[in-house]
């Protein structure tokens, strides 16, 4: 059992820490509390350097940074205190299946990480807003900016600096809570805040339309 989160602010103004908690604390049995940036509590003199062995040098290649990955050892913390980590950066897993790199918008666990600009950047977009990208380039010859594509795309999704950015990630902080909570990942239902859609159009169904919860996690979340 969680009885005790901690979010960590990001630096960004995209996302409201506090708006965030309080409505987490509105759905869970826990102690939630907002902390400083993780990096201005946490880090040390290593910090860049693990930043550089981390970053991702290509989508197809699996090793990181300039050397190989790095395993940094940290003494996990207590299972009953979750510590959920609002991040500037974008965040990626490797998938064996395809052989390439895939842009997340959380990586549960303990700490658990969840990307501010991964809300807009990792589910892929409408199909219209590639179909629009590919013209562009059969024409021009080259990719137009990303701002260009999405004023001429039809279709709801959101974009860099959304001001639904706050309201979407409520589910993905609620994810990472839900899971050292329970031991489950995600809900299958689509309609669900414990959904994670490979989708823009899925994480709009979830995140920002009613209702919150499908029924099985409604009266375990659900707002009274």
């Amino acid at each position: 059992m969680v009885e005790q989160v901690s979010l960590y602010r990001a630096p960004t103004t995209a996302a409201d820490a506090e708006a965030i908690a309080a409505w987490l604390d509105d759905r869970i049995d826990a102690t939630v509390s907002v902390r400083d940036r993780f990096c201005s509590l946490y880090a040390d003199d290593g910090l860049a350097e693990e930043y550089a062995e981390t970053r991702v040098l290509s989508s197809h290649e699996r090793e990181t940074g300039n050397e190989m990955f790095g395993i940094v050892r940290y003494e996990q913390r207590a299972l009953d205190h979750a510590h959920i980590v609002l991040t500037s950066r974008v965040l990626g897993t490797w998938g064996d299946h395809d052989g390439r790199w895939h842009k997340r918008v959380n990586v549960l666990g303990q700490p658990a990480l969840v990307s501010v600009p991964g809300v807009s950047e990792a589910p892929a977009k409408p199909e219209a807003y590639y179909k629009e990208k590919q013209k562009h380039a059969m024409v021009s010859g080259d990719t137009p900016p990303r701002e260009v594509l999405e004023q001429h795309v039809e279709g709801d999704f959101l974009v860099e600096d959304d001001p639904r950015t706050t309201e979407a990630l409520k589910g993905f902080v609620l994810q990472a809570a839900h899971y050292l909570a329970t031991g489950e990942a995600f809900c299958d239902e689509e309609g669900c805040r414990l959904h994670n859609p490979h989708r823009q159009p899925g994480v709009i169904e979830a995140q920002l339309r009613e209702p919150e919860f499908c029924e099985r996690h409604a009266s375990r979340y659900r707002n009274e």
